[in-house]
């Protein structure tokens, strides 16, 4: 079982990247579950989202205490949040970032996801909706194929931009 543990703040799509994402690796052919955490918190408070994803159906439905992988949709939630907690010894990291970031020795990927997200115009309440970029990093990563992500963004959103801004952050990140 592949797991996945997703940090955001309110508002910036993290809970429903997590969504898309289970969607995704569903039209893979896999199993996956996806599962929020937050209490009554507003837009801009910490927000962490769980994903799992197998060839086997999947009997839990919690939050995940020892990820392969952590997303990071606002590097600014890492300085209240300790998000490589319970991370895999081999587990792998990925921030929204406009360079290179060096997180405790995890192989670490950077991609400017708020960039591709204004450039695509992505804003909802003057913030970068974030989680269909997400996606075509993810893809990128190999977790998802861009197919699935692509599918799976046309069938939650009607607009372009999205799949636009998910092929763009596939292009973009670096591997």
């Amino acid at each position: 079982m592949y797991e996945i543990r997703i940090h955001s703040r309110g508002g910036q799509g993290g809970v429903t990247a997590a969504r898309l994402l289970a969607l995704a690796a569903f039209r893979d052919g896999k199993h996956a579950t996806a599962c929020p955490f937050y209490g009554a918190e507003r837009r801009g408070a910490p927000v962490v989202s769980f994903v799992r994803i197998d060839d086997h159906p999947i009997r839990v439905y919690s939050q995940i205490r020892s990820p392969d992988l952590v997303v990071v949709l606002d590097s600014s939630v890492m300085e209240t949040v300790d998000v490589l907690q319970g991370l895999k010894e081999d587990g792998t990291v990925l921030i929204n970032a406009t360079h290179g970031t060096d997180v405790g020795g995890y192989r670490t990927y950077s991609i400017d996801l708020t960039g591709i997200a204004l450039r695509e115009n992505l804003v909802v309440a003057g913030s970068p909706i974030l989680n269909t970029p997400v996606l075509g990093a993810l893809a990128k990563m190999g977790i998802v194929s861009v197919e699935s992500v692509t599918s799976a963004i046309s069938e939650m959103f009607s607009d372009e931009r999205n799949v636009k801004a998910a092929r763009a952050a596939f292009q973009e990140l670096v591997i």
